[in-house]
């Protein structure tokens, strides 16, 4: 895989020529800007930039004048390669607070989509209704702190339009972790998120199956690569699985 040729496509397909993620999505350009909007549970916020020192903070304070009419907080999504160098200070100075940084990491499907052995005492159990939303919205609630009002909103839709793969890790009758993927039409990728394992079931296997499930659900699907927003303890695990890292993304949130 070719880094610097998969970060470009990333960079098109997602940042600057991106498709609204849901039904009542808005993605616009507005001058140097890329955003999406729309109503819960859209992600509402500013997808790629091109700014400058003489252009950055007039773009801030834009971006805060539109969604403050909107009503909504949203994000600002910062890759580490965004100009201008000093745009992370000018986002804080502007109220925006920093999250926890991520790593963009993509694999190739094919590669990841390997058989693999349920994970002793558990069963993956793919996600098809309401009864399987209401259960992965317990355990994004309990893992991740998560409202589980959004993610339930957001799983309904996408259920509805077929653009997401969800499974669960059951222990019994009891959900230990769960997972989705997103599947973008039109594109190369599908890009994966969640997989949060209560705590007393860490450490057996349960991430990295859940990971080659949905690897396997996307080569089904003809994606060519594997895309994920990796947390500091996920990370270890993908780069073992064959995950490359192409970026560091930082959420400044507003709101």
């Amino acid at each position: 895989m070719n880094h610097d040729e998969v970060l470009s496509l990333y960079e098109r397909r997602f940042r600057r020529e991106p498709a609204p993620e849901m039904p009542g999505a808005v993605v616009e350009r507005a001058g140097a800007v890329v955003r999406q909007s729309g109503p819960a549970p859209c992600w509402n916020g500013i997808l790629w930039s091109d700014l400058d020192e003489r252009t950055a903070d007039a773009a801030i304070a834009e971006q805060i004048r539109h969604y403050a009419k909107l009503g909504t907080e949203f994000e600002w999504k910062l890759y580490d390669h965004d100009r201008p160098a000093d745009l992370d200070r000018r986002l804080l100075a502007a109220g925006f607070t920093a999250e926890p940084p991520e790593t963009l990491m993509v694999a190739e499907t094919a590669r990841i989509a390997v058989p693999a052995a349920e994970p002793e005492g558990v069963r993956l159990v793919p996600v098809t209704g309401m009864d399987g939303v209401e259960l992965m919205a317990d355990v994004h609630e309990r893992v991740f702190g998560a409202s589980r009002v959004r993610i339930r909103e957001r799983l309904a839709v996408q259920l509805a339009e077929g653009s997401v793969v969800a499974v669960l890790a059951m222990a019994g009758g009891v959900p230990v972790s769960a997972a989705r993927m997103d599947l973008h039409r039109g594109t190369e990728f599908a890009s994966l998120w969640g997989g949060g394992t209560a705590p007393e079931w860490r450490g057996r296997g349960i991430y990295r199956a859940l990971v080659a499930y949905r690897a396997r659900e996307a080569v089904a699907r003809g994606y060519r690569y594997l895309q994920v927003d990796a947390s500091a303890e996920s990370r270890p695990i993908l780069t073992r699985l064959g995950f490359a890292a192409l970026a560091t993304t930082t959420p400044y949130t507003y709101g």
